[in-house]
């Protein structure tokens, strides 16, 4: 319940209208932030603007206290409250934006270095981040600074592009500070994406917190030469949007996630595999300290008997691949599956849905199955939204029509928390 009364603290906020946390840090663009604040203002957000001792030197804070009626914070320790300041920006923010981001701030925040009042707001919100990077060409193709953009995009900071042009240092490339417009829609996009899911959990009282959840997720990849793999047309969207509800809902979540192109929740481990195998070494090795497992991914069924050193000629009109039987992970889980644990399974049919998910159900031992019809086009694979059965251990069928994948998750989640709920009680 107080993680419950946390959420819905939190997205009062969002709306009422958006709360936006501004780090300016010291390049020479840090004096174009006066004019996104101005406009920030103008679309109607409330602001707070902290900035590094390098900023100083560029723009004074006084300009960004008279545009935001609050008192721009530089020096962690200058004030009394100072000190516990950080936290109570963190969770006041809707949103934080670092901009300009110099190489310094990006390298401090992808490697965790939090040694200022900027570097600790970052650390300690759990709002979306995002940062606008702004300097010299050559600083930012460097690999380092580039390692650490990469590594900050797969940690699920949101990265707005710097643009090519003149530079204040008189080089031309790509550098300059993303033009207001764009920041200004970025900034909007992720916080009406933030409302929209704030729309879709505020109300819901799930709690998973002690729980630790292990989740699977995506597609899996088994090749054929270098170039070419067999895989299947799972996004991953189920997977991870259940990873974020459970997390959301106060689970120690765990994503075993194939290849896919969405960012990883903020909070959850990510573990990254390729093929089947990988996936149930990983499954296997974290399953012990488990207490709910999702088996989410479409894993593959079979891959090459032999994979192709070098890419395969198309020299012939017809090519025959040799397939072998990839291992069921659901089984291997059934067989190592401890009293106290669930395993949940997913069924993805184009026939006879509820008959063969039961059966899925029934033949891998599962505690409740997810059963979706992917012959419909406008559900299921790489779209937002799904409709679902979820089958438990005693047959009860629950029907959830059309809705998103946010919702789902959170659908599912509440079913699983009835079985344990059920265990508990019945173990008494």
């Amino acid at each position: 319940m107080l993680n419950y009364i946390n959420i819905i603290i939190g997205l009062v906020g969002v709306f009422m209208g958006s709360k936006i946390v501004i780090g300016v840090t010291g390049g020479i663009a840090a004096y174009k932030m006066a004019n996104l604040c101005s406009k920030l203002k103008k679309n109607g957000h409330e602001l707070r603007v902290m900035m590094t001792k390098s900023a100083t030197e560029f723009i004074s804070p006084l300009t960004f206290q008279a545009l935001t009626s609050y008192k721009v914070i530089v020096d962690m320790f200058e004030h009394p409250e100072a000190g516990v300041s950080h936290i109570e920006w963190a969770d006041w923010a809707d949103c934080v934006v670092i901009a300009p981001a110099t190489a310094n701030i990006i390298g401090k925040i992808s490697n965790g270095i939090a040694d200022d009042f900027v570097t600790t707001i970052v650390m300690a919100t759990k709002a979306p981040v995002i940062l606008a990077p702004a300097m010299n060409v050559n600083m930012f193709n460097n690999p380092i600074v580039q390692k650490n953009i990469d590594s900050l995009k797969q940690l699920g900071y949101k990265i707005i592009e710097p643009e090519e042009g003149y530079l204040a240092c008189g080089y031309l490339g790509k550098g300059r500070l993303a033009s207001d417009d764009t920041i200004l829609s970025t900034i909007e996009t992720v916080i009406d994406q933030r409302k929209q899911y704030a729309n879709e959990i505020c109300f819901n009282t799930l709690n998973l917190t002690g729980k630790k959840i292990l989740i699977t997720a995506g597609p899996t990849r088994e090749a054929i030469d270098p170039v070419r793999f067999l895989s299947n047309h799972s996004s991953g969207k189920m997977g991870y949007a259940i990873a974020k509800a459970a997390l959301d809902a106060g689970a120690k979540v765990t994503l075993i996630s194939g290849p896919t192109s969405i960012e990883r929740p903020i909070g959850v481990q990510l573990i990254n595999v390729i093929t089947a195998k990988e996936m149930l070494n990983e499954v296997l090795r974290n399953m012990p300290e488990q207490d709910i497992i999702i088996k989410a991914a479409a894993v593959a069924d079979y891959r090459p008997v032999t994979i192709s050193e070098h890419k395969i000629k198309k020299n012939n009109n017809i090519m025959t691949i040799e397939l072998q039987k990839n291992d069921d992970i659901l089984l291997a889980i059934a067989e190592k599956k401890l009293p106290n644990q669930l395993v949940i399974g997913f069924a993805a049919e184009s026939e006879s849905l509820l008959e063969n998910a039961t059966n899925k159900l029934i033949n891998k031992q599962l505690d409740l199955i997810v059963a979706n019809d992917i012959s419909k086009s406008d559900v299921g694979f790489h779209v937002d939204e799904n409709e679902v059965y979820i089958i438990n251990r005693d047959g009860v069928v629950t029907e959830i029509k059309k809705t998103s994948k946010h919702n789902i998750a959170f659908k599912i989640l509440e079913e699983i928390t009835k079985l344990s709920v059920s265990d508990e009680t019945s173990d008494k």
